[in-house]
Order: structure tokens, then sequence, then C-alpha cells
């Protein structure tokens, strides 16, 4: 046994020596030096993360808008937190108040629960019809440590239901329930919990297709949707969970102005001659509350898979587009709830396709 795993070992290390010749020799030397991948390619890596087509100059003019709104937004509420401070400022301050933090996993575990029942319980009598199999959404620690929330989705038969689940870094045992509650409604009720159950309660109505794929326009879409809906609804009516929420949102807009400045060659927006990855780590630095490695880290992300970052707020916009279309068509008549549960009922589509299913 062990002269056969030391000859696969040997096999592995060969491997990896022709991989990095390969690397080395024959594709950096195709590779192109330009940051922008150019407009054709770009616009069908849009389409392809969105399932939609649309015009990416209008679109990067929007980023622009939208990040400047949502910055004033901040600061104002920044403001309303503590008098005359900026947002870091406010940050600051909030992460060195007590009464916004959990102590350990269970308190953890506990609060997303919590949260979570809530959702479902009062959302389900007002704003979206939840079928019985799906209102159990079950949160847990995760046996990772890498950091971050995701959700699995439920069992075939709901034998399990879907998961929420947090995994805590190594060492870290306080976390800040005004950063998280909205990222709690983005991963479980109302965002992708309730898309993707909601799929596996149709399994008899969709093809495969629509159960499991899908684009990020239409999950991640949704989910920044759900966390806005909340918002509106008044979940987040505390100043400090606002800023938590507004700080992802602004993020999300960050890199749609980078993305798509990057690939298009777009003129900076301070006008300082056109996008190239230098400007890029200095913008989106400015524009995240995180530390540089991660920066450089998402920013290299974004140069090598051009139109997937930007499809997360785009898509927010082309459901929130929806929404607001279906109720000018429908007048008086128009029941959000009505909306939600058509739109989800359809599955995971491209978001051309959604619109033009929701509004036939």
């Amino acid at each position: 046994l062990r002269q056969d795993l030391g000859a696969r070992a040997e096999e592995a290390r060969s491997a990896y020596v022709r991989l990095a010749a390969f690397l080395g020799s024959e594709l950096e030397p195709a590779g192109r030096e330009a940051d922008a991948v150019g407009r054709e390619q770009y616009a069908l890596r849009s389409r392809s993360f969105l399932g939609a087509e649309v015009d990416l100059d209008e679109t990067y003019e929007w980023g622009v808008g939208e990040l400047a709104r949502m910055v004033e937004e901040q600061e104002a509420i920044a403001r309303e937190i503590l008098p005359g401070a900026s947002v870091l400022e406010a940050i600051a301050h909030l992460d060195g108040d007590a009464s916004r933090k959990l102590h350990g996993t269970d308190a953890l575990r506990a609060w997303m629960q919590e949260t979570s029942d809530r959702a479902v319980e009062e959302l389900g009598r007002t704003h979206f019809d939840i079928p019985q199999e799906i209102r159990a959404l079950e949160c847990m620690i995760a046996p990772t440590q890498e950091g971050g929330i995701y959700y699995s989705g439920p069992a075939d038969d709901f034998s399990r239901p879907g998961r929420m689940w947090w995994s805590v870094p190594e060492g870290v045992t306080e976390f800040d329930t005004w950063r998280e509650l909205t990222t709690v409604y983005h991963e479980g009720v109302p965002g992708h919990h309730l898309q993707i159950a909601q799929a596996t309660y149709n399994k008899a109505e969709l093809n495969t297709w629509r159960r499991f794929a899908g684009t990020s326009g239409h999950a991640e879409g949704w989910a920044l949707y759900a966390e806005r809906l909340m918002q509106e609804l008044g979940y987040l009516d505390d100043p400090a969970d606002r800023l938590g929420m507004l700080d992802g949102q602004r993020m999300r807009a960050a890199r749609v102005v980078l993305d798509i400045g990057v690939h298009l060659g777009k003129t900076r927006p301070d006008g300082e001659g056109v996008w190239d990855a230098d400007y890029a780590f200095d913008f989106m630095g400015r524009n995240v509350n995180m530390d540089p490695s991660f920066v450089r880290f998402e920013v290299n992300r974004y140069l090598g898979w051009p139109g997937q970052a930007p499809s997360y707020k785009v898509g927010q916009r082309i459901w929130e587009d929806l929404r607001d279309e279906t109720r000018r068509r429908e007048g008086d008549a128009f029941d959000i709830r009505a909306f939600h549960r058509r739109a989800l009922d359809i599955g995971g589509v491209g978001l051309d396709t959604l619109r033009a299913a929701v509004l036939r």
C-alpha cells in the first residue's frame, strides 16, 4: 500500500510539473496584457450571468448614481447613529456597543433561528404564500471555519429542511448583529430559502434546469431584492441594521461600476484617464469596509471573471423593476403576495425569461 501511494503521489507531482511548464511556456505568452476583455466579450459574459441583455453604458451610469446615492444614505444614517459622525466613525461606535454583540456560537445559532422563525411566521401571513413544507428552516453552525453564511436546499421529500449555515473562523467568539441581520434575510427568508425551497416544492412542475440551475442574476438578484424588501417592510428600522444592509449594498453597487468600467475601458469617475487594475484596487478600497488583502482578492476575481460580480446588483434592479412594472399594469388589483408566488413558482431562469413569463 505504501509503495502504491508513493507511486500515485509521484504521478500527481509529475502532472503538476507539466502543468507549471504549460502555464509558463504556452499560456502566459498567449495571455492578453490589457485588463479589459472588451465590449463584445463582456456583453456575452454579462448575458450569461444575468440571462438578460442590458445596455452596458446605461448600466454603468446607473451604477455610478446608485453608488453615490448609497454613500449619501450611509452618511445620513451615520449622523443619525452618532451626531456629526462619519460612516467609519459610526461603524467604530457600533462595533464597541456591547448590546449589539452575541457571545459564542450557541448564542449565534439561537439568534439566527429566532430571526428566521419570526420572518417565516410574519411574512407568511402578509407578503408570501409559504407552504407548510417550506416553513422549516434550520440554522446551523458549519463544520468548516472559512467564514461567511450560506444556504443549502432541502431534501427532495423535505425529510431534511433547508439549512442556513454560518462558517465561523477559528478563534472568533463575538458576532455583531447589526452587520449580519440583513445577511440572515438574504440567505434565509425571504431570500434564498424561499427561492430554492419553492422550486423543490414545485418539483412536479419544473424541469431539472429550473429546479437546480438558473443564473446568478436571478438567484442573487432575488436575495438582494429580499434585503431591500425587509427594509421597506420595517424589519431594518433600527439605523444600525440599515447601515449594515447598506454596507453590503454599497459594495455590490461599487462592483457594477468597477467591473463594467475596467472591462469596457470606461472613463474613470474622477475623470483622470480610463479604468485599469491599479485604479480598481484604489476605488474598491475606498468603497468597502474590508481589509486590503480581501479587497485585492476581490478585485483580482473581477479582473478574471468579467460580468459575474455586477450580476447581483443588476439582478436586484431587474427584480425591482419587474415588481414595479407589474404594479403599474395591475393598478389597484396588484397583490404583492401573488406577485412573489407567481415569480418564484417559475423557478431558476434567466431574467429576460422571468420578465416575459410574469408579464405575459
